[in-house]
């Protein structure tokens, strides 16, 4: 069995496959190959890749990773992380295929019959424009939360609604409580909550929303700053009894060590289109489950990354939660079902979902773009 070559498909509105073809026709193996809002530069960083995957054996996937991870004298950075998760997805579903079972199979089977997911529960937090702080956005936004409890979700998550300046006033801090205290009063006490603070703020600001919150019960709060500096991470760790999630801008096992031994986080959000596909999240959870760390894997993309952490999801002891944005309707052949807030787990062979021919009709050029927020007050450029 030989890799003949490469192909990207883009799908609007933020969507974009790999298919990795063989010498035998009718097995192939799809991969999820963007970076968010540089989906088309994860592509050139693929179609680099071809010289190192063109005649080789699809089955020999560890060498093959370390081929792509060493191939650059330069650590690898967002890109080319992203290329080598869409190529080891890929991987994967071919070697499943070829073998007649799911890829949870071959990581040695499942420790659990499903997956707890959660929904998003979110009123403009993450569009273009600045949230209107007012009552309305929060009976919207606890209307939504009753709605998820309602279709039997037994978690949910925001976001902080943004922008937000490094330091903010005691009327931002204010809304900020007052919204999440409604969406505890809207779900009650045996839905949990998770909030992603999205990296918006500084850390002396994220210790004191958290502080506020804290009374409602936030299961995590995620990204309180931005990841570069680990010790500003650590130093929030210790200044609250809520848990602390991250990882989802970090790549490859090496980018999660030192948030381990500092014991940065106590949830670790490693997303399998970007951390180097599912040979590295296998290699991050066991590292993690030494640290008694848990994992809840980002994925805000489409079907197959969804495909691929479920795969992880069902075979690794220390999983908690899989994040989810669409299960894949108009994209797959069966699009992933959710039972009472739980995926079931795929049980056609690879990864378990099936393009639809659409996808490859696709002629999209893939050139979506991240929104930009600035301060409203000075134009100076804010984190989204």
């Amino acid at each position: 069995m030989q890799i003949t070559r490469l192909s990207v498909h883009h799908v609007e509105p933020r969507y974009s496959f790999l298919v990795v073809h063989t010498d035998d026709d009718s097995l192939f193996g799809v991969g999820e190959a963007c970076l968010e809002g540089k989906a088309r530069v994860v592509q050139t960083a693929v179609e680099e890749y071809a010289h190192l995957l063109i005649g080789r054996d699809p089955r020999r996937i560890e060498r093959i990773w370390h081929d792509l991870h060493r191939s650059t004298f330069y650590p690898i950075g967002s890109v080319l992380s992203s290329a080598i998760s869409a190529i080891d997805q890929a991987l994967w579903d071919i070697v499943g295929k070829h073998h007649g079972v799911p890829v949870h199979e071959l990581l040695g089977g499942r420790v659990r019959d499903r997956v707890r997911a959660y929904r998003h529960v979110n009123v403009g937090d993450h569009g273009p424009d600045e949230v209107a702080r007012d009552q309305d956005h929060i009976d919207e936004l606890a209307a939504e939360a009753r709605l998820a409890a309602q279709q039997g979700w037994s978690m949910i998550k925001t976001a902080l609604p943004g922008p937000a300046r490094g330091l903010e006033s005691a009327a931002f801090v204010d809304f900020q409580t007052r919204r999440f205290a409604a969406l505890r009063e809207a779900v009650g006490p045996t839905v949990d909550i998770g909030i992603d603070f999205h990296g918006r703020v500084g850390p002396a600001l994220a210790k004191t929303l958290i502080k506020a919150i804290e009374p409602w019960s936030p299961m995590f709060v995620e990204e309180p700053c931005l990841p570069e500096n680990v010790d500003a991470l650590a130093d929030i760790v210790r200044s609250t009894t809520v848990p602390i999630a991250t990882g989802e801008r970090l790549f490859t096992r090496y980018g999660f060590r030192d948030v381990l031994e500092k014991q940065a986080a106590a949830v670790l959000q490693p997303d399998l289109a970007h951390c180097g596909g599912i040979s590295e999240g296998r290699k991050i959870a066991t590292m993690a489950e030494t640290y008694y760390v848990q994992m809840a894997p980002h994925n805000p993309l489409g079907p197959v990354n969804l495909a691929a952490s479920l795969q992880l999801d069902l075979v690794t002891p220390n999983f908690l939660c899989q994040e989810q944005l669409t299960l894949g309707e108009g994209l797959v052949e069966e699009p992933l079902r959710v039972v009472d807030g739980y995926l079931e787990a795929p049980t056609a062979p690879g990864l378990g979902v099936q393009l639809r021919p659409e996808v490859f009709e696709s002629d999209w050029a893939g050139d979506w773009r991240l929104p930009s927020w600035s301060d409203p007050t000075d134009g100076a450029l804010l984190p989204w």
